[in-house]
């Protein structure tokens, strides 16, 4: 289900597709020759028939001839993209000053997930500070914050041993006052509120009946892009406004986590304990989480973060956190227990140093989307959620505006990132933003420690000079051949899994037969490049066993498979494919994970 942005976006920002609205009628699948998808490539030439039509315009594409492409359209004053923290903060804090003036505004919000929630995963330890200021009565209204934090650890790893290390008053990852949370149950709690408010949610519709129609377009004088972290539409913003241009690139982890359900003794409600170390080697940027939910029964919530700017095409990210249960300190904790759910989740890293432009003509970027995660806390909820606050009040006061000159002409709205640049988010991120960058050492992890340690603690981040990130993370790769390959443990079934039965855990569905969603540019790159340089690195960085490299049918040569039913939508593909080839574009709605309070 597609719909387009329109009136108050720019005249090509309308004709860019967005995830999941309900349409007039049903979704359905694409005529027999568009359903016929390629889904493997090889050293030959083949036909571009994964390439997405924002890629390949559908009126040069045969598969499309003869196909109706009439819209529905409707309107409205704000269309939000994105159902998170940060699109949800933004309709309610619309709807509470338009309900506080007593003005009509219409403020619809489209979320690709079946239910609002559902795709959100994150660690986490949640800091208020945002919430108390966009509903201060949160605790009377039910707000699923149970778990205060009561204890906060910290430490190294090495193979054997766990080194404790301060966490002293000041530092970035001092979590008193914060919570510990299933981020989906306060998402979905937000999104009760901003119902409430009379804000028109549409969450993803599947396809029914075997009827092509397309989604509806819906047209706003200013569309809000939260769609979380390397977003879609983002993508093609960023290259028509050129938004990036003053910027340094994007850098981002992947995250990956699970929740268990653990033996009552071994429970400690409320501890917070993170990790750095093993079994990411000191050049490798990541660390680890482990947090004791307070939720009714013992459970915990453990995850391992591992920086996609990492170098060896061989290191898998998913059997590192496998391997990382084992340890001492953490395996005593998970034995006799049981594992309830997966997934995994990029994450922008560049902080600072990456944010870029953020409005343009008819729209502006929120929470995730740009990148507004203060790394060292590794925390971006509550950065989010102001930033959908701050853009709503930008928004608010330009849409009510008597003297707006045209009710079709799109909106801009530069007094957001004005606002931005004077709130406590900036103070904060542009404190923190030598932190990441000072991995880049020759001493890697213990190097930036060192930084931190001194300067950060010493200055608060007042130093007079901004590091610089190593570039972009699809260029950070080695050839196969300058690597060494790592041996990964069996899972034992116990504490570590293999991949497909994690993937079974997080809900993951698509329908078999819509159009490709893991697109390419081109389909002859991933065995010429990828596979013959890299080794196919696609096969370890995918967190869900989408990508793999098999024997062609004639026996010569290899291809790649895409098992696009299994994605968790992480975007880790299109983020550290070295050759840029992988094309990340939304499916139909309600496509994708089904977490349950991740």
């Amino acid at each position: 289900i597609m719909i387009y942005v329109g009136k108050g976006v720019s005249p090509l920002v309308s004709r860019w597709c967005v995830q999941a609205l309900k349409t007039l009628q049903n979704r359905s699948h694409l005529p027999p020759q568009v359903n016929a998808v390629r889904w493997s490539s090889s050293d030959a030439p083949v036909p571009r028939i994964t390439t997405h039509y924002t890629v390949h315009p559908r009126d040069k594409d045969l598969r499309w001839e003869g196909v109706e492409m009439e819209r529905f359209a409707d309107e409205a004053d704000v269309v939000i993209v994105g159902g998170g923290p940060a699109g949800l903060s933004a309709a309610i804090r619309l709807k509470q000053l338009a309900n506080a003036q007593e003005k009509e505004l219409r403020v619809c919000l489209v979320e690709k997930a079946s239910q609002i929630g559902a795709h959100t995963l994150s660690g986490a330890c949640l800091e208020p500070s945002a919430l108390n200021e966009l509903i201060p009565d949160w605790k009377e209204k039910g707000a699923p914050l149970n778990t205060p934090v009561t204890e906060d650890r910290f430490a190294i790893l090495t193979e054997k041993y766990r080194i404790p290390v301060p966490i002293l008053p000041g530092l970035p990852m001092n979590n008193h006052g914060n919570y510990i949370v299933r981020l989906g149950h306060f998402v979905r709690w937000l999104g009760e509120q901003a119902e409430e408010l009379g804000v028109e949610m549409y969450p993803g519709y599947a396809a029914s009946e075997d009827v092509f129609e397309r989604g509806m377009e819906l047209h706003a004088k200013v569309t809000i892009f939260g769609e979380g972290c390397h977003g879609h539409l983002a993508k093609q913003l960023y290259k028509h406004f050129n938004l990036r241009e003053n910027c340094q690139p994007q850098t981002y982890a992947i995250g990956l986590k699970e929740l268990w359900v653990i033996d009552e003794k071994k429970w400690k409600p409320g501890r917070v304990d993170h990790s750095v170390g093993w079994p990411l080697n000191r050049n490798t940027y990541g660390g680890s989480f482990l947090y004791h939910l307070n939720e009714g029964e013992p459970m915990v919530a453990l995850g391992l973060v591992v920086g996609l700017d990492y170098s060896n095409p061989y290191l898998s990210p998913f059997r590192e956190f496998q391997r990382w249960k084992h340890h001492p300190s953490v395996a005593p904790t998970l034995e006799g227990g049981s594992r309830i759910a997966y997934g995994a989740r990029a994450l922008n890293e560049g902080g600072f140093q990456s944010l870029p432009k953020l409005t343009f003509p008819g729209g502006l970027l929120i929470g995730c989307s740009p990148g507004f995660m203060n790394v060292p806390k590794i925390k971006g909820t509550h950065t989010a959620m102001k930033s959908g606050m701050l853009a709503a009040e930008a928004i608010f006061a330009k849409v009510t505006d008597e003297s707006l000159q045209s009710e079709t002409a799109g909106v801009h709205v530069p007094e957001y990132e004005q606002s931005l640049k004077k709130s406590w988010i900036w103070k904060e991120l542009y404190a923190v933003r030598n932190i990441r960058p000072s991995f880049h050492n020759y001493f890697g992890l213990y190097g930036g420690m060192f930084y931190t340690g001194v300067f950060y603690w010493i200055f608060r981040g007042k130093e007079p000079w901004t590091l610089k990130h190593s570039g972009k993370d699809a260029d950070q790769l080695k050839p196969a051949k300058d690597c060494t390959p790592i041996e990964y443990p069996k899972p034992d079934g116990k504490i570590s899994f293999d991949l497909l039965s994690s993937v079974a855990l997080s809900g993951t569905n698509h329908e078999g037969d819509q159009p490709p969603h893991l697109t390419l540019m081109d389909d002859s790159i991933p065995v010429a490049k990828n596979l013959a340089i890299y080794d196919g690195p696609e096969q370890r960085f995918c967190p869900a066993g989408v990508y793999e490299y098999v024997p062609l049918e004639t026996g010569e040569g290899m291809r790649l498979q895409i098992n696009a039913q299994n994605c968790v939508h992480c975007k880790t593909c299109d983020i550290k494919d070295p050759s840029q080839n992988i094309n990340w574009v939304v499916p139909e709605g309600s496509g994708g994970p089904a977490y349950n309070g991740m």
